[in-house]
């Protein structure tokens, strides 16, 4: 995790200073990259100590479409909490349901993307093309003159990067993202990490991972989306036969936030530890080994699925988060 700190030391260096929503100012450098070989170890952060199975849950919690804080909870992840409860501007929004509710965050967007299509409803082909391929009709109306069908349908995103990866592992858009403009307005928080393509190599039985972050809080979020980001790929790569590779992680705002700053010098002091190995349980099937697609499984994951084995940390550091 040498990369980490040094893009901390350089948002440190040459970071300016921001206003934000939160209220609390951070020192930010525009575009910045990291790139983990996953054949050499896990990107977990060790000079302090990672909240794996915080972090696992929560990516656990967003394969499964949770929506609402006590479901997270329920598997280890209170991290959704203040943002659910907390968070001023989704306290007073007129689609925020009720405590805990957190409206469509990530895993809604992942797993039911809402889709619609607007077809004349003279287009009878494209009318039986699209119901073949699961779109709804949802009501039909006219338009400046014309008659028109509007049709929806949830697309599991996910799923269909799974299944082409299985089908057509040559294709360059195998590609899942969480930003809906139309429902930003009914999320806790926008999709920080938003956009991921993965990029299987047939020849090499590999597979590499891609993602997008708008904006990442380098103290807390980071280390987060780093493991999430790898654990993913490697559960991927898993349900589909390839081994985990390259994981690019590219961020649009590379911020720190200034009550972070000793948090952060604290581990620049701190010599990193060798990588440690991510086990995945014996129950969770191997494509590799039984050349049998069992997409079901990324519903069926359990927290408890994912291990770090030699995993060596400095003492524990702590900072508040931003909401």
């Amino acid at each position: 995790m040498k990369q980490y700190l040094e893009l901390v030391k350089t948002v440190l260096e040459t970071g300016a200073t921001q206003e934000n929503r939160t209220g609390i100012r951070t020192i930010s450098i525009p575009g910045a990259m990291m790139r983990f070989d996953l054949a050499e170890g896990f990107p977990a952060i060790t000079t302090k100590r990672l909240a794996f199975k915080t972090a696992i849950s929560e990516l656990v919690g967003f394969l499964r479409a949770y929506r609402n804080a006590a479901d997270f909870r329920s598997i280890g992840c209170k991290v959704w909490d203040q943002n659910a409860n907390e968070n001023k501007q989704w306290l007073s929004n007129p689609y925020r349901k009720g405590p805990d509710d957190l409206g469509d965050i990530y895993g809604a967007q992942w797993r039911q993307w809402p889709a619609y299509k607007i077809i004349e409803a003279s287009a009878r082909a494209q009318l039986d093309d699209a119901k073949q391929r699961g779109f709804q009709v949802i009501t039909q109306f006219n338009e400046g003159g014309s008659e028109k069908i509007l049709l929806y349908k949830a697309v599991d995103q996910l799923r269909q990067c799974l299944d082409t990866i299985i089908r057509n592992p040559s294709d360059r858009r195998i590609i899942f993202h969480g930003w809906n403009w139309a429902q930003l307005d009914q999320m806790a928080l926008p999709p920080c990490h938003l956009l991921y393509q993965f990029l299987p190599n047939q020849a090499k039985k590999e597979i590499s991972l891609c993602l997008y972050i708008r904006s990442n809080d380098l103290g807390l979020g980071a280390p987060f989306n780093i493991a999430e980001g790898a654990a993913l790929l490697s559960l991927v790569g898993r349900l589909t036969g390839y081994s985990p590779r390259w994981f690019t992680y590219f961020i649009g705002d590379a911020h720190i936030y200034e009550n972070h700053q000793d948090m952060l010098q604290e581990q620049l002091k701190r010599e990193p530890y060798p990588s440690p190995k991510l086990v995945i349980s014996n129950r969770v099937p191997d494509y590799s080994i039984t050349g049998k697609y069992e997409p079901e499984w990324v519903e069926k994951i359990e927290p408890m699925d994912f291990l770090l084995a030699d995993y060596q940390h400095h003492a524990p550091l702590s900072a508040p988060m931003a909401v």
